[in-house]
């Protein structure tokens, strides 16, 4: 197979995965730099953050930062506290990204929660260059999220409707891919664990404090259990 059509057979299994993300990125994006627009910076502000950054619910969070007096250490923490979740993504990711060549380095930049998602749990073809599929995943999913931020910026000014409870399409996107992971798998035991684990965590610390708690906790809980998981898995699969 030509370096051409290595490209092209693994752009065309990694877009299908993407569609329901786009739907998504491209909403959001758009209410990201709709709020960029009305909060008085030009569209090439929202379109360089959604470029160079990457990090969704930080640039929401961004934007009251840039409005708000000159606090490095307070922006430090705060993007700490939105984006650790990201850390756990990484350690999950590292044998994946193994083999990627230069391609590790967007790969390590790009990921996401989507992206994560995707990744992890991808059925990759045989004959698909498993770098190329994750590396056209997440940058698919950065595609969406810039287009949707330079929409908004560019056209947020014509935009006059009610942005009250825009939050939830992410929630809703999370909801759909929790649920394409639940028909994946034949057991159920990290997802249930992870439901348990951060329910629990959310009764102790409250919504806004659980969220670090719960990733140590799967980290831990399921560093213990792999070798078990693994096992059941394996089985599963025998059967």
């Amino acid at each position: 197979m030509t370096p051409r059509n290595k490209l092209r057979e693994a752009l065309k299994a990694a877009f299908p995965p993407t569609i329901p993300i786009m739907a998504g990125f491209m909403f959001l994006g758009i209410a990201y730099g709709i709020l960029m627009n009305l909060s008085g910076f030009n569209a090439i502000y929202a379109v360089l953050m959604a470029l160079l950054i990457f990090a969704g619910s930080m640039e929401f969070v961004a934007v009251n930062l840039l409005l708000s007096p000159f606090n490095p250490l307070g922006a430090l923490l705060m993007t700490l506290m939105v984006n650790a979740r990201h850390l756990f993504y990484g350690i999950s990711m590292l044998e994946r990204y193994k083999g990627t060549g230069f391609k590790k380095i967007y790969l390590i930049f790009g990921l996401c929660d989507e992206s994560f998602s995707i990744n992890y749990t991808a059925d990759i073809p045989p004959n698909v260059d498993r770098g190329w599929y994750m590396f056209f995943v997440t940058a698919l999913n950065h595609c969406y999220w810039v287009v949707g931020a330079a929409i908004g910026g560019i056209f947020g000014s014509l935009v006059t409707i009610n942005m009250e409870g825009l939050e939830f399409v992410m929630i809703a996107l999370f909801v759909v891919i929790f649920i394409e992971q639940w028909m994946k798998e034949d057991k159920h035991h990290s997802a249930l664990l992870g439901l348990g684990i951060s329910i629990v965590c959310l009764m102790i610390f409250n919504r806004t404090n659980f969220i670090i708690p719960s990733m140590i906790g799967l980290l831990v809980t399921l560093s213990l259990l792999r070798r078990k998981l693994e096992k059941k898995a394996g089985e599963s699969v025998c059967q």
